[in-house]
């Protein structure tokens, strides 16, 4: 299929995408953008996170990853499910008796203002450099395949892409999203669909004959007992459940979305309900991951990692399945931008410059919410051109060290409020917060030196939040008065 015929499917994929959100950005308020109104529909509100959680890294990383690591990533999907039963059961309840619109605000109310500008500034940091990660891999793939064949350089697809998803967002913020993502999960889910039934049929396999041919090339391993390894079983599963955690239950990208829906006991469905949807989900992208290596050697393609499902696709597959394909990425790709751009917007405004205490009138604080939403996608398109000047091989392992280092100061920030009864005076608080990820790149620069033959993981992320627990705790002294309502 042309690049032409590519493109317009994907500006016609766009086009609808403004046409919803102009039907559900109609007489929206700061409210409906900053936590929809909390009326948001349990069910779809589940299924769009799908697309969020996934987004175009899980599309193409995790079955690029299946030649290298086999099916091992079930075992931080293990850790994943036993993540939101926590998050669920601790965090929500925290949330929604509060009726926060940040989460950060609990850290502002638990532990005083400082803490929570901290908390948010290190959610800040994560999401603007995660989230561009996610964007670039994506929007380099359809510049690779569709772009550079029409002469659109780089930086103009990624200010055109920007654009769209500012112009989708701009009004309506969260009660938008959560129609906007249902549509791309349901697209992407499709392509992944598609993709899987064709490589089977391409190659006259049913799903068990497959597996087995997977399992003789060592495809399926799923278990790693080497406790020196990075992928050693309990450290993989012990990982995804703080990740679960920290990227899910201390993120306001993914809470901003949960806290939206109108109770608490529907919320707790909406997120345990995402987690058995992730199960499946993730399990059919390492299947895919499987065919497409069982494939690639047949038809003489030689990419692996990030690049062999790409390589399939516009090498061996019908132009049909090429447009399904892009589709599905485009799906993937919207996601990984328009929440994030999103929850910061929010974060910044509500955390940072506190606009709710100003006392401001509504258009004033709508005025600042567009400026500081403008500046957030100016900052995503200087990061894209940064990633495309440095490059990377696997995006994923990019994404998963970022999330090590600035995800670990929140989980010490809210296990210290939930866990602890003490206080910690204002100017102590970022030195504490910044101990863990220098403390951590100290470690993990000299590891051989310390620890010989052991290699730090991802547990990187829970040794950080123990180091700024552990700071935290030094620095405190008890309550004078008890915020029992607070920590429990």
């Amino acid at each position: 299929m042309s690049p032409a015929i590519l493109f317009s499917c994907v500006f016609g994929y766009a086009a609808l995408l403004l046409g919803v959100a102009w039907l559900t950005s109609r007489n929206a308020t700061n409210q409906s953008f900053f936590i929809g109104n909390r009326s948001s529909n349990w069910m779809l509100v589940a299924f769009g996170m799908v697309g969020t959680t996934l987004s175009g890294v899980t599309f193409v990383s995790v079955p690029g990853a299946v030649g290298r690591d086999g099916f091992g990533y079930l075992q931080l999907v293990l850790g994943y499910v036993i993540g939101y039963a926590v998050v669920a059961g601790v965090l929500l309840p925290l949330y929604y008796r509060l009726r926060l619109t940040s989460i950060y605000h609990y850290l502002d109310l638990r532990l005083g203002r400082r803490a929570g500008q901290s908390g948010a500034a290190f959610f800040i940091l994560s999401r603007t450099l995660g989230a561009s990660a996610r964007l670039y891999l994506v929007v380099n793939i359809l510049q690779a395949c569709i772009l550079d064949s029409l002469g659109v350089p780089f930086w103009l697809s990624s200010a055109a892409i920007l654009l769209m998803i500012l112009l989708y967002t701009y009004e309506g913020g969260v009660k938008t999203i959560v129609w906007t993502d249902t549509l791309q999960t349901a697209a992407m889910l499709l392509g992944l669909l598609a993709c899987v039934v064709f490589l089977l049929n391409a190659m006259d396999l049913s799903v068990a004959a497959s597996l087995r041919r997977m399992e003789a090339r060592g495809l399926t391993r799923v278990v790693t007992g080497a406790v020196d390894s990075p992928a050693y079983f309990w450290k993989q599963v012990l990982a995804g459940v703080f990740i679960v955690i920290a990227m899910t239950g201390l993120d306001q990208e993914m809470m901003q979305k949960t806290i939206s829906v109108k109770t608490l006991a529907e919320s707790k469905k909406n997120l345990l309900s995402l987690a058995a949807i992730l199960v499946g989900v993730l399990s059919l992208f390492l299947f895919l991951g499987g065919l497409l290596y069982l494939y690639a050697p047949l038809v003489g393609v030689g990419a692996v990692g990030d690049q062999i499902f790409p390589a399939v696709v516009l090498g061996h597959m019908p132009a049909a399945l090429q447009l399904v394909f892009f589709v599905a990425l485009v799906s993937a790709l919207f996601p990984s931008a328009d929440g994030a751009i999103t929850a910061l917007t929010s974060s910044f405004c509500i955390d940072i410059l506190g606009l709710p205490r100003r006392g401001w009138t509504q258009a004033r604080q709508t005025s600042w919410r567009h400026r500081v939403h403008l500046g957030f996608a100016a900052l995503f398109l200087l990061l894209l051109m940064g990633f495309k000047w440095i490059g990377s091989a696997s995006m994923i392992g990019v994404i998963l060290k970022l999330a090590g280092y600035t995800y670990g100061p929140l989980l010490g920030l809210f296990a210290f409020g939930l866990l602890t009864r003490r206080n910690v005076a204002a100017p102590r608080v970022v030195p504490a917060t910044l101990a863990g990820p220098l403390l951590c790149a100290f470690l993990e620069r000299y590891q051989e030196q310390l620890f010989g033959s052991y290699r730090l993981g991802l547990e990187l992320l829970i040794i950080n939040g123990l180091l700024v627990f552990g700071a935290l705790l030094l620095m405190s002294a008890p309550e004078t008065e008890p915020a029992t309502v607070l920590s429990n």
